[in-house]
């Protein structure tokens, strides 16, 4: 009896009579009845799945290849392993809350609130002295570092990175009350262009950001007693180009006593 090419099923002959025909026929039938036998049966929501590598063996099972919406029970829930192919929802967190690592949930996540960024600050030193100017080799290895500084009836009185004098450095100064003034010059204007003579001082603050391979980032602070006011002055600056910061050079314009402590943070 000839049979089908694919699954091997006895089929009639051209040259069967009536009756050979009919039992091939029936024969034909129970054979593919028996092959897709595992097509019968199954649940709602289950999947026609391979049960093994042999034709037309398979089961019903469950859908493994996606995860059912009624996991969600609110608006923002998320989803998250407990296990290797166990997925579970994770509820949304409270507004302002980031989606943390934890080993100790049962997701391995967490809503927290953001943590807080910390430095560890260290004195690193001091420098004294009688000049004009101050080229001050800075300790490197601190993400952010910061200058107190004091010098006496200064004159003028700015800062450059470097060395460096080129037109790369842009300034935003204050002083006295929100007068603001934008330059892009050569220095850094710690004076905020208020010249500071007849006995008077410089008290401030410098802090730099981006020490190493950017563009470094300047904030100061100071008050200064000269020409019989009393001034605060401060700004932020920066250059703009990228640099390894290695050295601080303060100018200012008479010969005048200058005192330097130097704070690293990380």
């Amino acid at each position: 009896m000839p049979t089908t090419s694919n699954f091997g099923w006895t089929t009639p002959a051209d040259t069967d009579l009536v009756k050979d025909g009919a039992a091939a026929i029936r024969t034909l039938g129970n054979g593919i009845d028996t092959s897709f036998v595992d097509l019968k049966g199954g649940t709602t929501g289950q999947v026609l799945a391979k049960a093994s590598n042999s034709d037309l063996d398979f089961t019903w099972a469950s859908d493994a290849t996606g995860i059912p919406a009624t996991i969600f029970d609110a608006k923002g829930d998320i989803i998250a392993a407990t296990a290797a192919d166990t997925a579970s929802r994770l509820a949304v967190g409270s507004n302002g809350q980031v989606l943390t690592a934890d080993s100790t949930a049962s997701t391995g996540l967490k809503w927290a609130s953001p943590a807080m960024g910390s430095y560890t600050y260290t004195r690193i030193g001091s420098t004294s002295g009688t000049a004009t100017s101050l080229t001050y080799t800075i300790t490197s290895g601190y993400k952010q570092l910061y200058y107190a500084f004091n010098v006496t009836d200064p004159g003028s009185m700015y800062l450059r990175l470097n060395s460096l004098s080129g037109a790369n450095y842009q300034n935003s100064y204050y002083h006295r009350l929100f007068s603001v003034n934008t330059t892009t010059s050569t220095s850094i204007a710690l004076d905020g262009a208020v010249t500071i003579n007849s006995g008077g001082y410089w008290n401030g603050i410098v802090q730099i950001s981006d020490v190493t391979g950017n563009k470094p980032f300047v904030e100061w602070n100071c008050v200064t007693n000269g020409n019989g006011a009393v001034t605060t002055i401060g700004g932020i600056a920066n250059y703009n180009s990228n640099i390894t910061l290695s050295t601080l050079q303060f100018v200012w314009t008479n010969s005048k006593a200058y005192e330097l402590v130097e704070w690293g943070a990380n």
